[in-house]
């Protein structure tokens, strides 16, 4: 499911920016405490990041399909696994592993879908299915 792909894609771009402290290419609000992010975004998407010792959760409202989403990472050493649900049904499960400066991620979703796709601090995200 391409929504899916987006989503993934999206919340890798969102850590990677934070782990870098990189600004989003749009307009973005965001409030911070000592273990919550919350963010929202001149498009009218939201997003929040909690970290809990090796966990982090993440939810997030996506504008343009209207749908609520949630997922779970947990890290271990350089690999980190994740799960998700959105509002609609889909679900979600993947695994992202760090290689220097470079994240490989891998996932799988109830809709059918399945991809990889590497992100860099320097050159960005790069997709493939």
């Amino acid at each position: 499911m391409r929504t899916l792909s987006k989503l993934v894609l999206a919340i890798a771009l969102l850590l990677l920016a934070l782990s870098a402290f990189a600004q989003a290419p749009m307009k973005t609000s965001c409030t911070r405490s000592a273990n919550l992010l919350a963010c929202s975004d001149s498009l009218g998407n939201f997003y929040s990041v909690a970290a809990a010792g090796n966990i982090v959760y993440l939810r997030g409202f996506e504008a343009d399909s209207r749908r609520f989403w949630a997922q779970t990472n947990s890290r271990y050493g350089q690999l980190t696994f994740f799960t998700g649900l959105a509002s609609d049904g889909e679900s979600w499960v993947g695994y992202s592993r760090r290689v220097g400066w470079t994240t490989i991620n891998h996932f799988s979703s109830s809709g059918g879908s399945v991809g990889r796709f590497t992100c860099a601090r320097v050159g960005g995200c790069q997709g493939s299915r």
